[in-house]
Formats: C-alpha cells, sequence, structure tokens
C-alpha cells in the first residue's frame, strides 16, 4: 500500500479516491497470498497497510503534528475504503480457512 500510496501521489495529484479504490484489490490479493498458517494475520495487517500507504498522499503539513492530523482525517474520511478492504480480506480468509478445515476433515470421514 506504501506503493501503491507513492503511485497515486506521482500519477494522481495524491488523490485518496483512487487510492482507496485500489485498496480493495490489494486487500484480496493480500488475502490471496498469505500463508494458510498466517490466515488470522491478513484482515488485522490490512488497515495497517491502508494507514502507512495514506500516509504520504494525506496532505498534512506544518511538521509532524500536522501530518499526524492529516493522516487523521484521510482515515476518518475515507473509512469507507478501509471498511471495505478489510471485509473482503476477512472474507476471503474466512473462506480460505473453512475449506482448509473441510479438507482436513475429509480423510477423517474417508477411513
Amino acid at each position: 500500500m506504501v506503493l501503491v500510496g507513492g503511485i497515486c501521489w506521482l500519477l494522481f495529484g495524491s488523490s485518496l479516491f483512487v487510492y482507496g479504490l485500489l485498496f480493495p484489490p490489494v486487500a484480496a490479493a493480500t488475502a490471496l497470498w498469505v500463508r494458510p498458517a498466517d490466515l488470522i494475520t491478513a484482515p488485522i495487517g490490512v488497515p495497517i497497510a491502508f494507514a502507512a500507504g495514506v500516509w504520504p498522499i494525506s496532505g498534512g503539513s506544518g511538521g509532524f503534528g500536522g501530518q499526524l492530523m492529516g493522516l487523521v482525517s484521510a482515515l476518518s474520511l475515507h473509512a469507507g475504503w478501509l471498511y471495505a478492504g478489510t471485509l473482503v480480506a476477512a472474507l476471503i480468509a474466512l473462506v480460505r480457512k473453512a475449506v482448509l478445515i473441510g479438507r482436513r476433515r475429509l480423510p477423517r470421514r474417508a477411513a
């Protein structure tokens, strides 16, 4: 998401809309690529990645306090994208975990 934030900063003039639009696909890719043993981390790590990536394009000024207020404002104004991406990652992780549990139970039933 930091890379996506940098791309949005360079190509789209720090557009938070474009950043938010790109967040759910990246969240889905994260939930698909994570190891099966770490499935619980996908819905936890995705909001952290959103916050880390929005920092360069949040638009704060005036030192650390201004940057922090810009970050908080961007997170609060674009929480819908954050919730949508987190929900996508959680649903994909949940389905993947259910499939893994089903595969573990299948050999037991056959025996």
